[in-house]
């Protein structure tokens, strides 16, 4: 296997734990570092998540690979002029939205030299300091709209996924959007609007820190994400995310209804409708499966 020439560009959390899986894994053999905060690619240099440091336009001409781990807007700013300049580079992008991106570079000449990439994978931290050696392993990627890519591309992108340790889902990009809504974004909008509730009824810093339990802590865990990075998607995915806000809020209402009519049967039916998921993100441990992997009768 041929080490690559790969400049990722955005250092922080998803692009600086790519780096660390690919020089890991043996795939890079030089990575170039690209990143408009200049604090964020010293820091990326420092720690060894780069091996240098470049302006974009040098990046894509001494590049085999280029990595776009940044925002969903800075990705719809940089995808088409990346395309203007490449040759038989491989371009991939790691955003969270896809329709409107793609719908963006269709007609490009050099579409085929882009593949478009979800790492089901995040944290609620930023910058380069936040890079997880390890991040990707059994995690899972969404590959969209593969047929439009050159099939050396693709396999090459998908390659890179398998060494980093993922397993790998093909869809259209309009399905893409429209589950991610519903298991990612949804999980945000929730958290952000939770820990508002708190800090607004809540007025005493010093009881929310020594009464928070473990379980109020991880709900709002991911309230500590990066707005720069989340209202871009909640906007370029904002239909998807307003069916299942609706949704949610519809959920809330029958708990509202339930406590104002003092309804408690039917807040047990609620409660045991939604103990369920656990079966769909355990299901080994909760159908009964025995040691050879039969439903146990």
């Amino acid at each position: 296997m041929q080490r690559k020439q790969i400049a990722i560009v955005g250092t922080g959390l998803i692009g600086g734990s790519l780096a660390l899986q690919l020089n890991e894994k043996g795939l890079a053999a030089n990575i170039i570092g690209v990143d408009a905060n200049k604090l964020h690619a010293e820091k990326a240099l420092e720690m060894g998540l780069v091996d240098e440091v470049m302006e974009l336009e040098d990046a894509i001409e001494k590049s085999e690979v280029i990595i776009l781990a940044v925002p969903v807007d800075a990705v719809l700013k940089l995808l088409p002029g990346i395309l203007d300049k490449v040759s038989d580079q491989v371009v991939i992008d790691l955003g969270s939205t896809k329709s409107l991106v793609i719908d963006l570079v269709k007609e490009h000449p050099k579409r085929g030299r882009y593949v478009s990439a979800h790492p089901m994978w995040g944290t609620e931290f930023s910058g380069p300091e936040a890079a997880v050696k390890g991040a990707f392993e059994q995690k899972a990627v969404i590959l969209c709209n593969t047929s439009l890519s050159d099939n050396d591309a693709l396999e090459w992108a998908q390659m890179m996924f398998e060494k980093i340790g993922m397993h790998q889902l093909l869809m259209n990009a309009e399905a893409h959007d429209l589950h991610a809504a519903y298991v990612s974004h949804i999980s945000h909008i929730t958290s952000f609007a939770l820990a508002n509730t708190v800090l607004e009824k809540e007025r005493e810093e010093d009881a929310i820190f020594e009464l928070a339990s473990a379980g109020f802590e991880s709900t709002v865990r991911l309230a500590k994400s990066n707005a720069a990075m989340w209202v871009p998607i909640f906007m370029q995915n904002r239909e998807n995310v307003l069916d299942v806000l609706n949704e949610h809020i519809s959920q809330l209402k029958k708990f509202k209804s339930c406590l104002e009519k003092e309804n408690y049967e039917y807040m047990f039916e609620l409660i045991g409708q939604a103990n369920k998921i656990e079966k769909v993100l355990n299901p080994g441990q909760k159908i009964g499966l025995d040691s050879t992997g039969k439903l146990k009768i």
